[in-house]
């Protein structure tokens, strides 16, 4: 009898536990349906909600509901009457649809929707759609970080139809303006002066998944590090070390976190600069590697010679505010010392030498035909520009004769070009342009 009766109680307190929640638990329901960020709930979304709620609810107030003298308890009152009872359930779920039926129900005009808080997240995922990443990097203030162990993450994001934000990748480098529109409030957003650091690690063919040429200048924005296989058995049981490598980066966070604070709350701005005689050797030393790496790598490889340029005077000002915690000293202008802007210099002629080693894995972008033996040369050209983008024999031998080439012998023209990758023979007799 005395089960019965607490059967009895504990459905009660349950149910009215229910009929508490449901105010809560439709604020969530329209919350998740204006936000960008969520899926409109169902009816199982909502019974869900409503569950856990009750469940969580009951859990607290369950010992006392059901024995409110500690002496009273039995000694496995922990374990009983801990699940919700079918008939609750059964009015959860007429709660949750009279939940769903009042989500739908039109807002009255008069009542100002809650604004939904920014959604801070410093490390934004690769594998975010273009206005998911821009919109994220616009409540953080125009700052964030990505890091993804592997390459393919970004470079299938890249290729989908709805994760393409390779330029505003391009223009964070610059700190350039990314401009978009959020669908949900149809609102034109200017993100200016974006701040995006990003490290990926990859194998070399996902480099080529991820850059497929150097000419769209994505290339240029990064910085490489090509490293070798070691055939070197390293002893995985090596604990000569106390700690594990999460804590000697917590620790080093912890750091790193106090110099940050310190110059995030300074009252002005930190002006950093060269010396006059930095300067020069600066521009004497790029001025030597742009000739010596265009001859090598070719015109191409410019946009990646000036763009480490601009890669190792940040480095040089990353070392130099790092200084800083030697003495402690934060004045309006840091002049950089010669020994920072050796290590940085160091840094950069290392870098180009890898950047030069990845550059040379890409495909060779197609140089069109240039007009060689005088006026064959020239209509050969203007034969090549008049091609469309897949055509048959037919077609190139009509063209041929348009343009005043023999239909003859452009056969192996079409060939040489084939060879050569300005054109690909796709079946037998058709053609394209690469």
């Amino acid at each position: 009898m005395l089960v019965n009766l607490r059967d009895i109680c504990a459905i009660a307190e349950q149910n009215a536990i229910d009929d508490g929640n449901h105010a809560k638990v439709l604020a969530e329901a329209r919350r998740r349906k204006d936000s960008f960020w969520t899926r409109t709930p169902d009816l199982k979304t909502v019974v869900g909600l409503l569950t856990q709620a009750t469940e969580e609810a009951w859990d607290a107030t369950r010992l006392d509901t059901l024995w409110p003298g500690d002496s009273n308890r039995p000694a496995n009152a922990a374990d009983q009457h801990k699940a919700l009872f079918p008939s609750v359930r059964r009015k959860i779920e007429l709660i949750a649809k009279s939940i769903l039926e009042e989500m739908n129900e039109p807002q009255p005009e008069n009542e100002k929707k809650p604004e939904e808080p920014p959604l801070r997240m410093l490390f934004i995922p690769a594998n975010s759609s273009a206005t998911a990443v821009y919109q994220v990097l616009s409540d953080n203030g125009g700052e964030g970080l990505m890091f993804e162990t592997e390459g393919d993450t970004l470079a299938n994001t890249f290729g989908s139809d709805y994760g393409n934000y390779s330029d505003g990748f391009r223009k964070a480098f610059h700190h350039e303006t990314i401009s978009y529109v959020r669908r949900k409030d149809r609102e034109y957003v200017n993100l200016k002066h974006p701040k995006l650091s990003t490290l990926l690690t990859g194998t070399p063919r996902q480099i080529l998944n991820l850059i497929t040429d150097a000419e769209n200048g994505l290339f240029s924005r990064f910085a490489f590090y090509y490293l070798n296989t070691r055939l070197i058995w390293n002893n995985v049981f090596d604990n000569s070390t106390d700690g594990t490598l999460d804590e000697y980066f917590q620790k080093m966070g912890a750091e790193y976190q106090d110099l940050y604070n310190i110059l995030k709350s300074a009252d002005h701005d930190l002006k950093f600069r060269f010396t006059i005689e930095q300067e020069e050797d600066f521009n004497a030393t790029f001025d030597a590697l742009q000739d010596e790496y265009v001859a090598e790598c070719g015109e191409e490889f410019v946009a990646s010679v000036r763009r480490l340029g601009v890669i190792m005077f940040r480095i040089a000002m990353c070392i130099s505010v790092l200084r800083l915690t030697e003495d402690g000293s934060f004045e309006d202008d840091i002049t950089c010392l010669d020994i920072d802007y050796q290590t940085a210099k160091t840094i950069a002629l290392t870098l180009i030498q890898h950047n030069a080693k990845v550059f040379s894995t890409l495909p060779s972008t197609p140089q069109p035909v240039m007009a060689k033996g005088g006026q064959r040369g020239r209509l050969k050209q203007v034969f090549l520009e008049r091609l469309p983008a897949e055509f048959d024999r037919k077609t190139y031998a009509q063209l041929a004769e348009e343009v005043g080439l023999n239909a003859k012998s452009i056969d192996r023209t079409i060939r040489k070009w084939c060879e050569e990758g300005i054109l690909e023979n796709v079946a037998h007799g058709r053609y394209k342009k690469c």
